[in-house]
């Protein structure tokens, strides 16, 4: 597993776990107004998960479908977590071409922008990750001021101790040649 892997996996763990922790709320709490951000949980994660639809579809030169999220039932918590999934794994083997390929200082043309605009395709991986790390902590503000209880920390070690053993993590790093304390 590289760093790529790390991040794309840590990215999509946390905001998938948050989405099930929202699962319980009525449309009433999904929908409050917050004063931060998109101003709800339920808009909010339709952000992030738009984002990485559009993202990946622009970065592998297809035409993104800007109308996902505008339907009601593309809203719903367990659309919302079918969307991450989709988005996710698109994003992953875009991204995983690209670093294969290493292709992160290519250039690509966003044609959502106007005018169109040239784009790194590292640049741009770099932002979605980051975009999405930002508004999963409003995310996090908004599910606290909801009484959601047993929210994840968000950070990346926590997404490494829950997918696999650490002896596991341990053995590949004193192979790699890093020793561990």
């Amino acid at each position: 597993m590289d760093l790529l892997d790390r991040l794309l996996g840590h990215d999509t763990w946390t905001t998938r776990v948050l989405l099930q922790r929202a699962h319980a709320l009525s449309d009433e709490e999904l929908d409050q107004e917050f004063d931060i951000g998109h101003r709800s949980v339920r808009a909010t994660a339709d952000h992030i998960i738009f984002n990485m639809e559009v993202w990946a579809a622009l970065m592998a030169g297809q035409r993104p479908d800007t109308s996902r999220g505008s339907l009601p039932e593309d809203r719903t918590v367990p659309a919302l977590v079918a969307r991450l999934e989709a988005a996710a794994s698109h994003l992953a083997d875009v991204a995983r071409v690209i670093a294969d390929g290493g292709a992160w200082n290519e250039l690509w043309t966003d044609t959502l922008d106007e005018p169109p605009t040239r784009k790194s395709y590292g640049g741009a991986i770099a932002h979605v990750i980051t975009h999405s790390m930002h508004h999963r902590a409003q995310l996090l503000y908004m599910l606290r001021k909801l009484d959601v209880m047993n929210l994840p920390e968000g950070d990346v070690l926590s997404w490494e101790q829950q997918l696999s053993p650490i002896k596991s993590l341990r053995d590949e790093a004193t192979v790699q040649g890093f020793p561990i304390a």
